[in-house]
């Protein structure tokens, strides 16, 4: 089955085609992305497979216009992979919030269309531009079926002590207010192919997922099913990131918005876009200029670093703590694919699980590998996420189970 996979954000999409022959066998056939969407001028990036790549600027009006730059580009004689746009079986995209509505990926409908709309109130940059994409396909690809995969779905297994916030009752009846948690495609994904990688049943099992990028979150998986994760009511909440603040008291968002005499929305922009990595290094939000800035010597860049490694190594015990016990510990994104140091330091400190290191082991990017000694009580690994792949799969099956 031939899948297109969008995740459409505010002024920007990225996709992936791929040829699904079954969950575990497929190829890549493209994947690109579309910049500067509703801009003067946007920009289109096409990579075919055994293909040159495709650079096109044009002006990208909105989501529609995008998609069907994405659509023009797969066929194309020269780059595109092809023949007819009736090659196309389904569409799979990526949601970030479902809040209670959806606790598992869904054929779109206008029904589901409606429910997420409503919850657009949780995610206001991104769900709306979720929607516009499913629109845009739905205009331009009216008889292909589209499956909406969501960010917050697998999280919704936690218990009720470990979402709810020590808050009055009524808001979380009024207005939703809980911990809701993100990045769950990569979690989902990065835990059962962590356990068939160590040889661990996902269903009689404790692990804890590390994605680690520009956005970070922890989750604990027991059996296969999260319950518990950093992110919360936003993902802002849990670790530092590359410019959102991570968790801090409360009270300090209202005593600076009454210093700096700042409205809600200037402070949530403080929180958001100008704290994190960014904020506490005065560097960088990106973690690879951090390391460089660092090993040169810069107080804020080794302070910034040191707080990260120190967050993670916390959660860790926390959620090792909160299941009774840890199997496996997944180290995956950007940076926990790529940074070897962080992934030592992290695991330096737990010691205490019975985590015997492998120094040799550790010094791989971006390939699946145990990092700990055969004789580790708890496994460590580096894990590559496929978000990508996840919704393709889940497009895949439902879209099948409907025919």
């Amino acid at each position: 089955m031939i899948i297109l996979v969008l995740n459409c954000g505010s002024s920007s999409l990225k996709y992936q085609l791929l040829d699904m022959k079954n969950d575990e066998v497929y190829d890549l056939l493209a994947k690109g992305l579309v910049e500067r969407i509703g801009m003067e001028t946007g920009c289109l990036k096409h990579q075919a497979s055994g293909k040159e790549n495709l650079v096109r600027e044009m002006p990208i009006e909105n989501h529609t216009v995008g998609i069907k730059a994405v659509l023009e580009a797969l066929l194309d004689k020269d780059y595109g992979v092809l023949e007819t746009l009736e090659d196309i079986e389904a569409v799979g995209h990526r949601v970030v919030h479902g809040a209670e509505e959806f606790v598992c990926s869904q054929l779109i409908t206008d029904e589901v269309i409606a429910q997420l709309e409503k919850c657009s109130v949780f995610a206001p940059l991104h769900n709306p531009a979720n929607i516009l994409g499913i629109k845009a396909v739905t205009e331009v690809l009216p008889e292909v079926p589209q499956v909406g995969v969501f960010d917050t779905a697998f999280h919704q297994t936690m218990p009720s002590y470990a979402y709810m916030y020590g808050l009055p009752y009524e808001y979380y009846e009024k207005y939703g207010i809980r911990r809701y948690g993100f990045h769950g495609t990569s979690h989902k994904y990065v835990s059962a192919k962590g356990a068939k990688f160590a040889g661990l049943d996902i269903n009689y099992s404790k692990i804890i997922t590390c994605h680690l990028g520009n956005g970070s979150s922890i989750a604990a998986v027991v059996n296969g099913k999260s319950i518990d994760t950093t992110m919360g009511f936003t993902p802002l909440e849990g670790l530092i990131m590359g410019t959102r603040s991570g968790s801090v008291d409360p009270e300090v968002v209202t005593y600076i918005q009454e210093k700096e005499g700042l409205s809600a929305a200037e402070m949530s922009k403080v929180l958001n876009k100008k704290s994190g990595f960014l904020g506490l290094s005065c560097v960088s939000s990106d973690a690879r200029d951090l390391d460089e800035a660092a090993n040169n010597g810069d107080a804020k860049a080794k302070l910034t670093l040191k707080k990260l490694t120190y967050e993670i190594t916390k959660y860790i015990g926390a959620y090792a703590a909160a299941m009774n016990g840890v199997d496996l510990i997944v180290f995956t994104g950007g940076i926990g694919e790529n940074n070897s140091r962080l992934r030592r330091r992290v695991c330096e400190n737990l010691t205490y699980l019975g985590v015997k290191f492998d120094y040799d082991a550790n010094v791989v990017r971006g390939v699946d590998t145990i990092i700990t000694l055969p004789d580790s009580q708890v496994k460590v690994a580096l894990i590559t996420t496929n978000e990508e792949l996840m919704i393709a799969r889940d497009t895949m099956n439902i879209v099948q189970n409907e025919d």
